[in-house]
Formats: C-alpha cells, sequence, structure tokens
C-alpha cells in the first residue's frame, strides 16, 4: 500500500494509480473520444479564470458546507458516476461508497457499474444515489427501478447525453472493446503490474455487472453479462420517457448531461429536481464545450428553480469555488475519485476528498470568503458575460412558459 498522506494533490494519487495500473486499463481513466480535445478543454476551461480576493476579512473560520436538495452535506462536491469502476480495483465502488458515506458527501454509483445497487445502498444508505442507463427494453428499466427503490435509494440520476455509444478511439486500440480479447501487449503489460494482476486473479478474473446480471440465467459469465448490457445500452430517450420516469420514480430525479439553456428550461417544465451539466467527462461527443463554459446560461435560465450541477474537468479544490462563483450548486468529480481508489482503495477514495475539502478551504480562506454560499461572480476577476442568445427574448420565454406542453405533446410515443 503506498503512503497515501505523501499524496498532496489529485496529481499525486494520479501517479499512484498509473502505476498500479496495467496501462491499457489505466487509460480507461484517461481516455475521452475521437480526437480528446474536449479533455484538455474541460480543465483550461477552470484555468482561463481568475478569483479576485478581498481581504482584511475575517477568515480564521471557514464554512464549506452545502445545501443540496433539502439536506446539508460538509462539502460542496460528490463522486460522480464511473463505470467500470470494479474493474479497475475490486470493490471500488463500495470503497467510494464508503468513504463518501464517512466524509457526508453523496456518491452516484453508475448504472455500468460491476457492484450490485442493493450492495452499495447498504455500505452508504444515506448518502448513495442511483445512476440509470435506460435499456431498450422497457421492461428491464422497469425492473432497475424498482430495484432501486426497494434497495432504499432516494436520487435518481439520468444521464441523456449518449443517446448512441461515442467514438472512443483510444479505447479501441487499447483493445478495450466488446468482446474483449486479450492481445500478448495486455498480458505483457499486466504481468508488470504484479499487485493489480493477483488481485485479478484471486477474485477470478474479469468481474460480472452484477445489476444487468440479473437479467440472464444463474451461472451467466461475465462476458455474456457484458453482452446483455451492451444489447440494451445505450438506448434514444425523448422528453416523453422522461416524462413517464418523472411519473414512474416517486423520489428525486437528476437530469445530467444538459448544456444547452433551452434544455435546461425545458427541464425545468418536465419536474426534474436538478440539473447536472456534463459532457460526461469528455468522453461523449469531442466538439462539446465544456461544462463551465455552459453553465451560466443554465444557471440563467434555470432562475435558482432547481439546483444546477457541474462535473467534467475538476482537479482542484480552486476548481469547486470557480464552478460555485459561475453559478453551480455542487459539484462531482469522476477521475479524481477513480485516481483515489485505484491508488489505495477507500483509503485513497478518503484520501481524495481530504484533498479537495482542504484546497476549497484553503481557497475560502485566500480569497475572503469565510462562508461559501457567499460565492458569486464578484469573486471572478472577469465575471462570465451575459450569454450570446437572450433568454428573456419572446420565444424563449415562451419555451419556458407555453411552448414547452406542446414540444413535449410533439414529441413521438
Amino acid at each position: 500500500m503506498p503512503d497515501l498522506a505523501k499524496a498532496l494533490s489529485i496529481g499525486d494519487l494520479r501517479r499512484l494509480a498509473r502505476r498500479r495500473l496495467p496501462r491499457f486499463l489505466f487509460e480507461i481513466i484517461e481516455s475521452g473520444v475521437e480526437d480528446e480535445r474536449s479533455l484538455e478543454r474541460n480543465e483550461l476551461a477552470f484555468a482561463r479564470h481568475r478569483l479576485l480576493p478581498r481581504y482584511l476579512v475575517d477568515v480564521s473560520r471557514r464554512d464549506q458546507s452545502a445545501l443540496l436538495l433539502g439536506r446539508r452535506y460538509a462539502a460542496p462536491f460528490g463522486i460522480a458516476p464511473t463505470g467500470f469502476a470494479g474493474l479497475l480495483r475490486r470493490g471500488a465502488e463500495v470503497a467510494m461508497a464508503r468513504a463518501a458515506a464517512a466524509s457526508d458527501i453523496p456518491f452516484v454509483l453508475s448504472g455500468a457499474s460491476i457492484a450490485a445497487m442493493e450492495t452499495i445502498a447498504a455500505a452508504a444508505p444515506h448518502h448513495a444515489w442511483y445512476h440509470l442507463y435506460p435499456a431498450r427494453d422497457a421492461s428491464v428499466t422497469q425492473e432497475l427501478l424498482r430495484r432501486a427503490e426497494a434497495a432504499g435509494f432516494e436520487t435518481l440520476v439520468l444521464t441523456v447525453d449518449n443517446p448512441v455509444f461515442p467514438k472512443r478511439e483510444r479505447d479501441t486500440r487499447n483493445g478495450f472493446k466488446h468482446p474483449m480479447t486479450l492481445s500478448p501487449f495486455m498480458v505483457a503489460d499486466a504481468l508488470a503490474h504484479p499487485a493489480w494482476l493477483l488481485e485479478y486473479l484471486r477474485h477470478g478474473g474479469m468481474p460480472r455487472m452484477e445489476n444487468w446480471a440479473r437479467f440472464l440465467p444463474e451461472g451467466a459469465s461475465s462476458d455474456d453479462v457484458a453482452t446483455f448490457f451492451r444489447s440494451q445500452s445505450p438506448s434514444v430517450q425523448t422528453w416523453r420517457d422522461l416524462d413517464r420516469l418523472r411519473a414512474a420514480w416517486p423520489g428525486r430525479l437528476i437530469l445530467k448531461g444538459i448544456q444547452h439553456p433551452a434544455d435546461a428550461a425545458l427541464a425545468v417544465q418536465a419536474g426534474v429536481d436538478g440539473i447536472v451539466v456534463s459532457n460526461h467527462g469528455g468522453k461523449s461527443f469531442d466538439p462539446l464545450p465544456s461544462p463551465l463554459e455552459t453553465l451560466p446560461g443554465v444557471v440563467r435560465v434555470v432562475g435558482g428553480r432547481l439546483p444546477v450541477m457541474l462535473d467534467s474537468g475538476i482537479r482542484r479544490g480552486s476548481d469547486i469555488v470557480i464552478a460555485r462563483c459561475l453559478g453551480a450548486s455542487f459539484a462531482f468529480v469522476g477521475r479524481a475519485a477513480l485516481y483515489g481508489v485505484v491508488a489505495g482503495g477507500e483509503a485513497g477514495a478518503r484520501r481524495m476528498i481530504d484533498i479537495l475539502r482542504q484546497e476549497v478551504d484553503l481557497s475560502l480562506a485566500l480569497i475572503g470568503c469565510p462562508d461559501i454560499a457567499a460565492l458569486g461572480p464578484h469573486f471572478l476577476l472577469h465575471p462570465p458575460d451575459p450569454h450570446p442568445w437572450d433568454w428573456n427574448a419572446p420565444d424563449e420565454a415562451g419555451l419556458r412558459t407555453g411552448v414547452t406542453g406542446s414540444l413535449l405533446k410533439a414529441q413521438p410515443a
């Protein structure tokens, strides 16, 4: 086990994770789509902003606790859904869920997880959310919803930004595709990482996606389950499908992947409880903008009627502070969480959380803002310009107040 206390940043945890994993697996974390320009764009969006400090403020005590969906969390960020985490390190989803619960932040279990939702709900009963990949077979989706409700999940996250499977060229070149076959290079790479290899072999090789294994006969192999999952997901969803999901799910419903202000207005009309501005961490479509770029337009059109959250590109606590200044109610981290859990299991996930919390706290102190609730554009050197589209124009006002209903009705069943 590495000395996690020596990891001073998310970058340090990244290096530890890279050391532990075979390259073809580490690059599952790192990869994007196509030319991967969106990966760089996500991080550079934060680097373009400067925090403008106020001094001679009493910052001897700082409060970074954040109110979200009717409850207060100890920090303004949570752990985003990350698919196949249990392949990178056995028990990774359980480890992240436990770390989140211990640190009093939310954890979102991916719809492409290895661990079963019931296992996660038991590990973090008051902090776990379930992330849904709707199936092409509506009865499969209904069963996933039934199980999530029975397990005690109160918050459901629906991702809408991958209606078709994206072009993940780096993953394909590295051999991470379905069906997955081990090349001589991959075998040699695994042999060069004995800690991961021993764990992989000790637990029986390729793990199964347990949430999807329930739809196959007992004893189905991991490959059988992966084949079934890929036959069901991704699936094309419409606003009418969102209406059906809103009617079927009794708890809170979060829409993840929204970037266009018009879609945010439709989401409010559809009765969702929150929006996550996201480009799937750069794993959806390369020409998409950074969520930080589109956040102000979404915040403006939502107008405080529901929380607007953000993920993608966060590597520092100051990034979370910048997102708050631009209107985000909350932030979620994906790759940073994977670096931590791969590097050191549950202890590594806790170290990741501690690093970001310490950096948020330091940022608040150094810009003269003792309460995170007081953050806003006045703490930015260059506050965002008004969105280039005038969302107070008559037709867009109509979109919010009247046209939305007819748009929904116009969607094919």
